[in-house]
């Protein structure tokens, strides 16, 4: 028996013929024609080494990808990636959309520049904010009052609380119509 040795994974008939034209061309020197060449990457040893590297770092990734694509499909269960919990029907819209509030109130403070009130409102199902100057809507409220409103987020009083809103549903109806 012969001890026959594998040839490695990067000697394709293809690369074998291609390194033996390339040796032709060059006649064992400069791989670009170059005459007296002094540039040792040119010369045919040293770019074919250069050469097999990237052959072999070539066929690592494709089996590595060829791997990955396997273990994908041995382990895909053929469903729809989109979720199934996440679709609204038309129905589902409507009554999703019914019992949205037109904006969210996100936060009251003083402007810096005119030292009156204001609130900022998200629209709803929008990234869109306004911000709403509230004048004199504040007035029934306390300084007091105003000041914990704005610093902590506490509760203003009823009829300060109604006449914010209307403010703010004018301003919001106004940025619609137009």
């Amino acid at each position: 028996m012969t001890n026959s040795k594998s040839l490695p994974k990067w000697s394709t008939p293809e690369r074998k013929d291609f390194l033996v034209q390339l040796f032709v061309n060059s006649g064992g020197f400069c791989v670009y024609g170059h005459k007296k060449c002094l540039i040792p990457e040119h010369h045919y040893s040293l770019f074919t080494e250069l050469l097999i590297k990237d052959w072999k770092q070539l066929d690592i990734e494709l089996s590595n990808a060829l791997w990955q694509a396997e273990r994908k499909a041995l382990h895909s269960l053929g469903e729809r990636t989109f979720p199934a919990r996440g679709q609204f029907s038309a129905i589902s819209r409507e009554i999703y959309a019914g019992n949205q509030p037109l904006y969210y109130l996100d936060g009251q403070a003083v402007s810096g520049l005119t030292l009156k009130p204001f609130v900022r409102v998200r629209l709803a199902s929008s990234y869109m904010r306004l911000y709403v100057d509230l004048g004199e809507a504040l007035r029934q409220a306390s300084k007091s009052q105003r000041r914990k409103a704005i610093r902590y987020g506490k509760a203003l009083p009823k009829s300060a609380r109604e006449a914010v809103s209307r403010k703010v549903l004018e301003a919001v109806r106004d940025y619609y119509s137009h």
